[in-house]
């Protein structure tokens, strides 16, 4: 079964930077975008950012200009996180949608970024 293997998640200092990435463990095909959700405790899970099969991006308000997201091939998603601040803390979730007639979603298992002093 296919699963999505999250990586770059850790500890890091206002202000600082860190990288997400995200690729599936099979190959994976009618990719229609990779996105990246985050979910602080005691809160819903929100959109952090998407890439379209079509390399169009989309950023919530509460990351623009400090996240980008970016696919180097076919299959991944990185998400490079500057200038964090500590409501950036929370686990981090990437999300494969494919297909067109009925999609489906694929979701990492997330991985915990943490922002503090």
């Amino acid at each position: 079964q296919v699963h999505l293997v999250e990586s770059g998640g850790g500890l890091a200092q206002p202000g600082g930077s860190l990288k997400l990435s995200c690729a599936p463990s099979e190959r994976l095909f009618d990719i229609k975008h990779v996105s990246w959700y985050r979910q602080a405790p005691g809160k819903q899970r929100e959109l952090v950012a998407t890439i379209t099969s079509g390399f169009i991006t989309n950023y919530a308000e509460f990351v623009k200009g400090r996240f980008s997201i970016s696919r180097t091939n076919a299959m991944n998603g990185d998400l490079q996180m500057n200038n964090l601040i500590p409501e950036d803390t929370a686990i981090y979730y990437c999300n494969i949608q494919v297909g067109t007639t009925t999609p489906y979603d694929y979701w990492g298992q997330g991985t915990q970024v943490t922002v503090s002093s």
